[in-house]
């Protein structure tokens, strides 16, 4: 991965603080959710952070292994799995009180499976890189 995309990423670290903040804003009561809300804004908050810095070591991992081009390639599925996951736990409960989460909830599963298709191609490709 280039380093303008990984710069890119990185920015994306502002983004998930500013979503701390909000889920402060949350807690103190200055911002009204429901305990579905609530829930998922952790998640999302959560899983932001933890796939973006995944991602990036991974990358990291594979700076200097010559791993195959497909590996690379597949790789990316972390950080893509660090946008769907968040993006699926925010949109499916957007709205004044939500009893239950919308059709973006699907982007949770997808960037799931993003994961798992990235680790898995990382750490093959490792393997084979010797």
């Amino acid at each position: 991965m280039s380093n303008p995309v990984i710069g890119v990423v990185l920015l994306t670290i502002v983004g998930i603080a500013y979503g701390g903040s909000f889920l402060l804003r949350i807690a103190g009561g200055r911002v009204r959710a429901n305990d579905l809300q609530r829930t998922y804004f952790r998640a999302g908050h959560a899983h932001a952070g933890v796939l973006v810095i995944l991602g990036l070591v991974v990358q990291l991992l594979l700076r200097g292994a010559a791993t195959p081009g497909w590996a690379d390639a597949l790789s990316s599925g972390v950080l893509i799995a660090a946008i769907l996951m968040p993006l699926g736990f925010f949109l499916s409960v957007v709205g004044k009180n939500p009893q239950r989460p919308n059709a973006m909830r699907w982007f949770i599963p997808l960037g799931g499976i993003s994961l798992v298709v990235g680790v898995v191609g990382a750490g093959v490709g490792l393997i084979l890189s010797g």
